[in-house]
């Protein structure tokens, strides 16, 4: 039982540790989850703001400085000694060198101008370089550049330097803006040519931080490669698909790629301006998270093994307690102790547990009353059986010999018959000895021996250490008498009844022996009462009742017969029998 009962404890300490390490578990999870998307939101946000703030500020920096040049590409144009230089056939030096010196102080304001050209229609140059390799004419808007030039509406345009073919030598790249020069009644004159160099894109983005694998790049209006890092992009078909892919996606993230794209439209030019970062930090931010979260998930769940243990066992702990009190109980003990620093539910357990064992031993106590109440309107109920079926026999016995006037036999019967009843009352008393109650049969046997004459015969014998032993009384005499009527009187030889007391095992045994008619067993119930109750002895019925009623079913009589050589019947009742169960 106690090992039943550790089992069932320490099944219940684990089933409380596993659904509280699921649940602590879970909500880890759940809180981690909930920690990791909201931080993991929020630094995206971040770094969505840090991109676009860093895109926009070296978009806005281009943005100006193609303002500014597009300022004094206007100023230029719009000089009042450069229209009337080119607008009149005869040009005067004076005007031309004046011309000069405003070329100089240009290029001189701006690092990054690499040349000014000023090209009139009638094909004169104006230049701060010599020997350039430019297609000229008489008439200038013959050519072609020349014509794009007056039409690029100030845009600035990617190209190679001094108008030769586009090469992939970047060294030779330029940005140029061009300006028609127009005089006062508003015809063409000539076109003013601004070249900066390339690497001034370089300038303005160098300082962008896009991460390590990052970049950024410029696309115009007719999805050409304006400005990239890397210059196979201007040439490379595949990768210029990739780009124009990026811009076809606008503002997005790649959660694949992990990147980030930002694009920001020039103002001042038909370009587009696309940054695309790599969230370096942000995949050092979340994996940085996923360590804190494994780490702290593994402290709490060490933490909370530890206080499930202690949890489990504050829980349990009383209930073993309570349950060892209940065997307890079992063994005798009338109440369950209450643990103090047991929890709340053990301690009100404990309570009404205690309370339900009172109620059970008051109930106990009023049963037990009952009973002894009941039993003994029993037993006062077989003495009743007993005694007056005994009694109208002896009587009758009387009657038939004091109608043969035997006066002495009649004195020496009745007061056979006076001490069997004085024996029988025994002063009200339950109990006699076993001398007693033979002495009892004694009485009876010759009161019946008077009657029957040589027909009966008996001997009583008794084990000397058993004679002052106590025992209920008429027990044997019912089976005396059983034995008589039963067994003897129909027999046509002399009956002989043999009683003996003996000690067996600690118990006495009272052995009532005849030599009548007997009986089959095989033919009758093997239940004793039932058996009693068949031979026709209601004598012999109330004693099996009354010792079972007494001792309980261990004890009572049994019967062994013969057909035609007799019966034994034994009474089997304790030595310790001082006590009555009633």
């Amino acid at each position: 039982m106690k090992r039943f009962t550790s089992k069932m404890m320490k099944k219940l300490r684990v089933q409380i540790a596993l659904h509280y390490l699921m649940a602590s578990a879970l909500t880890l999870l759940l809180m981690g989850f909930i920690l990791y998307a909201s931080i993991s939101s929020v630094v995206l946000k971040e770094a969505v703001t840090t991109t676009e703030t860093a895109v926009d500020k070296s978009g806005m920096y281009i943005d100006l400085y193609i303002d500014r040049l597009k300022a004094v590409s206007s100023l230029l144009s719009e000089n009042p000694q450069l229209v009337s230089y080119l607008s009149n056939t005869k040009r005067d030096p004076l005007a031309k060198k004046d011309i000069y010196t405003s070329i100089d102080t240009t290029i001189a304001s701006d690092s990054f101008i690499k040349s000014v050209i000023i090209v009139s229609k009638d094909g004169q140059i104006l230049s701060n370089e010599r020997n350039l390799n430019m297609s000229m004419s008489s008439d200038m808007m013959k050519e072609q550049w020349y014509i794009s030039a007056i039409h690029s509406g100030s845009m600035p345009v990617l190209t190679s330097a001094r108008m030769q073919k586009f090469s992939m030598d970047k060294d030779s790249w330029v940005i140029s803006i061009s300006r028609e020069i127009k005089n006062t009644q508003g015809e063409n004159i000539g076109v003013l040519l601004i070249d900066i160099e390339y690497k001034v894109i370089d300038d303005y983005l160098a300082n962008l931080d896009l991460g390590k694998t990052g970049f950024s790049f410029i696309i115009n209006d007719n999805s050409e490669v304006v400005y990239h890092k890397d210059p196979v992009y201007f040439r490379d078909v595949a990768k210029q698909n990739t780009l124009r892919n990026i811009v076809a996606n606008k503002d997005s993230y790649d959660t694949k790629q992990n990147t980030l794209t930002h694009t920001y439209p020039l103002k001042n030019a038909d370009w587009l301006l696309v940054g695309v970062s790599s969230q370096d930090g942000l995949l050092a931010i979340k994996k940085q998270l996923l360590e804190i979260f494994l780490l702290v998930g593994i402290v709490l769940q060490i933490i909370a093994a530890i206080s499930v243990g202690l949890f489990a066992g504050r829980i349990t702990a009383p209930f073993q307690k309570l349950e060892k009190a209940m065997q307890e109980i079992e063994n005798g003990l009338s109440e369950v102790p209450i643990d103090d620093k047991g929890c709340y539910e053990a301690q009100s357990l404990a309570r009404h547990f205690n309370l339900m064992i009172q109620k059970i031993e008051k109930l106990m106590q009023e049963i037990t009353e009952k009973e002894k109440h009941l039993r003994s309107s029993e037993i006062n109920v077989l003495h009743s059986q007993i005694n007056p079926h005994f009694l109208y026999n002896t009587l009758d016995t009387i009657v038939w010999m004091a109608e043969f006037n035997n006066s002495e036999k009649v004195i020496e019967i009745t007061k056979a018959l006076a001490q069997f009843f004085r024996l029988s009352l025994s002063g009200g008393k339950e109990l006699t000895t076993v001398e007693n109650e033979l002495d009892h049969v004694r009485q009876y046997l010759f009161i019946q021996q008077e009657r029957y004459g040589d027909q009966l015969a008996y001997d009583i014998v008794c084990d000397d250490a058993l004679v002052q032993m106590q025992m209920p009384k008429i027990l044997v005499q019912p089976i005396v008498e059983n034995a008589l009527y039963h067994g003897i009187r129909g027999i046509a030889r002399q009956g002989h009844i043999e009683i003996r007391a003996e000690e067996s095992a600690g118990d006495i045994l009272l052995i009532v022996k005849d030599n009548g008619e007997g009986f089959d067993l095989t033919q009758i119930d093997q239940n004793v009462s039932n058996n009693v109750a068949k031979l026709g002895g209601v004598g012999i019925k109330n004693v099996d009742e009354r010792i079972k009623l007494y001792y309980g079913e261990a004890y009572g009589i049994t019967i062994d017969s013969i057909v035609g050589s007799g019966t034994t019947v034994t009474i089997k009742i304790p030595q310790n029998c001082g006590k009555l169960n009633v």
